[in-house]
């Protein structure tokens, strides 16, 4: 018995290089006769009904089963618990870059009293008079500030 040689098949679009054939989408339409496809049907390729999905077969039931002393993870009893204190912190740089003077002011969730906005309205106004006169330091407050990997915060020199 002799075995029989099998053919090669050889495809139609040979390729240039992996991925990218040698002839381009146009080319290949006419070449696989596609065309004439579309001639017959109307202008339009033909459409396929879908075959009904076989039944799904019965659920097997799993290889093996988990040992009784497997211990189950322990459920988390904690509760989220909303801060009481908003902190908001504003810096006035110098021009050197170096913090001359740092404001912490706490307000709580529920409306500030009139005064304190008062107060907070004067501070404002100074800060950004005093952030004004320095050329440069407005556009490096609103600069975006992240540290990479090996950064450490508290060597940084600015």
């Amino acid at each position: 018995m002799a075995q029989q040689q099998r053919k090669r098949h050889v495809f139609r679009n040979p390729d240039l290089i992996r991925g990218v054939g040698k002839y381009l989408w146009s080319r290949m339409y006419h070449k696989r006769g596609l065309w004439a496809i579309k001639a017959k049907n109307g202008c339009a390729f033909p459409k396929h009904e879908k075959k009904a999905a076989a039944a799904a077969p019965a659920e097997k039931p799993p290889k093996f089963y988990p040992a009784d002393d497997v211990k189950k993870p322990l459920v988390n009893k904690r509760k989220a618990r909303p801060t009481k204190l908003r902190c908001v912190v504003r810096m006035v740089l110098a021009h050197s870059y170096q913090v001359n003077n740092a404001l912490l002011i706490y307000q709580e969730k529920n409306v500030l009293p009139q005064d304190k906005m008062d107060d907070q309205k004067l501070v404002d106004a100074a800060l950004i008079k005093s952030i004004e006169v320095v050329p440069d330091l407005k556009s490096y407050l609103c600069a975006r500030f992240s540290l990479k990997a090996g950064m450490k915060p508290h060597e940084l020199i600015f």
